[in-house]
């Protein structure tokens, strides 16, 4: 009993750091929508500017003053980044606001390792707080018993910010509706902006007050992110109070699971956000989501089928691709074969995002699916390639059709976090399931039939599986069912009016878009030789997204160059400088600025305005184009 207690205690201290970065997490997407995947980069910024000024000055005073400072300094570097970059992007889809953020998380993280170096870093013990007191026969350190006062201590400031102040009731306000607060002369910017400032500066405290308990490490932005997450939506999203609740929920999970539950841990957490969104989908104590707002004309021109002039360029290009192993060498075959796979995963993720509406968060699951798939038939049944590679999509279509069928009945955000939980619950299980999927060790071995085994061989089956993937997923956008799908996108209430049922053609989108992501990691399986739990994960998910959106959200198939362009830039950044990060996130960031269409959607709408004669331009158009 006693060291259950204290276990429990212990959660309850990690509880009131998870708070602080939940929190502001929740307060910034409430009032900004902006889904903010740099707010870890803020939170590990806070931990290293938090161990620098606490190691520059010395006593208590330096050491409490140099976590404050350093959550203001996060905050002012919050504020601008608001100024200078999201207020350029308001205006664009939502999911823009992601891809920015997450390129400014690449970009810290190779600050962090030139600022600070590579090494982890252990900061000093906070004074007062250095003993341990004994409960019930185990010694708890006095530092924890000091954040768990601290969580219900910030809970009560913040009630009193938002209840008792004007800025407070005008950012309730902004939560529930903005249209409304800027009718009545409120300047939105500069609330923004606070919000922002706000959220950001508890991610730095968060991480300052990290420092005599964790490491300092360079990965602890990632490592957060993702509870984080899991917090505010279990919470529901823009509410301080079920971030709190949720944040002892998910720490008390986390403490008591490794011992209840040793095998399953890691899925815990998961579990419940899954369980919640499909219960209460707005969370515990959330509300359904506010009208979002209006964006600048993101439709480019009616879609259509390629015209014959178009598919001859076509053709000749895939020729051109065909041709390549005559004059590249093996690395570059095997580059090329990565970019021809990841083609079709983007092309799959575009399927649903852009026909289907659905912006999945965690579309990596059906990809990982595919090599795991593969993998077992190799390993477990001994199956040749030909038919292994027909084991992936089908472990895709199985994930997507359970999935799928929880993850329809809900929309917007609160769709894409039940695609990221399900996700991270797939990767959860690959991981601890040691004893079939190996674990971190993985699987090895898989490699392909003698006839592929070179590298032209097997870039001219990925090539060739790639395009009739992606051929098969246009063609399903122009049928029937894609004019059904996109009839349910862009009006529900018509759709159904007229016989289309929401739930049933989005869930058939969805089997089809696992089916094709399952192809895709099959055919990577064999490319790579092994497989690992990193083919389920977030970062793989977040590579797609960037892939469609540098392509063009509003493109039939702009994934596909996309992945060229993202997957090229990324492989020969690598082999260039040891600062790739830094300088792919901050190209990420240049091309949403300047082409928050895509790369593909703003030469479709260049295009389109060339054909239109000037007479005809509306006002909007025009107004459109000044800004």
């Amino acid at each position: 009993m006693d060291f259950l207690v204290a276990q429990f205690l212990t959660g309850l201290a990690s509880a009131a750091s998870l708070f602080l970065v939940a929190s502001g997490l929740s307060i910034i997407f409430g009032v900004t929508r902006i889904v903010n995947f740099a707010h870890g980069a803020f939170y590990m910024l806070g931990a290293y500017l938090a161990y620098t000024l606490t190691e520059r000055f010395s006593g208590a005073l330096g050491f409490w003053g140099g976590l404050v400072a350093a959550a203001l300094i996060v905050a002012a570097l919050g504020a601008l980044l608001e100024i200078v970059l999201l207020r350029r992007i308001y205006r664009a889809p939502e999911l823009f606001q992601l891809l920015a953020t997450f390129g400014v998380t690449l970009m810290v993280q190779d600050l962090a390792v030139l600022i600070w170096g590579p090494e982890d870093l252990v900061g000093r013990r906070a004074p007062g707080f250095r003993g341990a007191v004994e409960i019930l026969g185990q010694r708890l350190p006095l530092y924890d018993l000091f954040l768990i006062v601290l969580g219900p201590v910030v809970l009560g400031l913040l009630w009193l910010l938002f209840r008792r102040t004007r800025w407070g009731v005008l950012v309730r306000a902004a939560t529930q509706d903005r249209d409304m607060i800027a009718a009545l002369g409120v300047n939105q910017k500069w609330l923004f902006t606070s919000v922002f400032a706000l959220g950001v500066f508890l991610a730095g405290l968060g991480g300052a007050l990290q420092i005599p308990r964790d490491a300092v490490t360079h990965t602890m932005d990632l490592r957060i992110i993702v509870e984080v997450f899991v917090v505010v939506v279990i919470g529901g999203l823009g509410s301080v109070p079920g971030a709190f609740i949720a944040a002892v929920l998910v720490s008390e999970l986390n403490a008591f699971g490794i011992l209840v539950f040793p095998t399953i841990s890691l899925v815990l957490v998961f579990l419940v956000m899954a369980c919640v969104l499909v219960v209460r989908p707005w969370g515990l104590l959330g509300r359904p989501e506010a009208a979002a707002r209006p964006t600048v004309g993101i439709s480019i021109r009616p879609w259509r089928p390629f015209a014959p002039g178009e598919r001859i360029a076509l053709l000749a290009a895939l020729i051109v691709a065909a041709l390549l192993p005559t004059v590249a060498g093996g690395y570059a075959l095997a580059v090329a074969t990565e970019i021809a796979i990841f083609a079709l995963f983007a092309a799959s993720l575009q399927f649903l995002m852009t026909t289907g509406g659905l912006a999945s968060f965690g579309h990596a699951a059906y990809f990982g699916l595919g090599t795991y798939g593969a993998a077992f038939a190799v390993k477990a049944m001994g199956l040749p390639m030909e038919a292994a590679l027909l084991a992936g999509p089908l472990f895709g279509l199985l994930g997507a059709a359970l999935f799928g069928a929880f993850c329809v009945r809900l929309s917007g955000v609160y769709f894409a976090m039940l695609t990221l939980a399900f996700a991270q619950i797939t990767w959860s299980v690959a991981t601890q399931w040691v004893e079939v999927t190996g674990g971190d060790n993985g699987m090895l071995g898989i490699w392909p039939s003698a006839w592929a085994a070179n590298p032209a061989g097997f870039y001219w089956l990925a090539l060739a599986v790639a395009a009739a993937g992606i051929a098969l997923l246009r063609i399903l956008t122009f049928s029937p069912f894609g004019f059904a799908l996109r009839g349910v996108r862009d009006s529900t209430q018509r759709a159904e009016a007229i016989g289309i049922g929401r739930a049933g053609v989005q869930w058939v989108a969805f089997l089809a878009a696992g089916t094709m992501a399952g192809l895709a990691g099959a055919l990577f399986a064999f490319l790579k030789g092994s497989v690992f739990p990193d083919n389920l994960g977030i970062p793989l998910s977040i590579d797609g997204l960037v892939m469609v959106l540098l392509g063009g959200i509003e493109t039939v198939s702009g994934a596909v160059f996309g992945a060229i362009v993202y997957k090229a830039l990324a492989i020969w950044l690598v082999s260039q400088t040891d600062l790739s990060k830094l300088v792919l996130g901050g190209i990420i960031v240049l091309l949403v600025v300047a082409f928050p269409k895509g790369l593909v959607g703003f030469v479709e709408e260049w295009r389109a305005r060339r054909r239109k004669p000037p007479a005809s331009i509306s006002a909007a158009s025009r107004m459109e184009a000044a800004e």
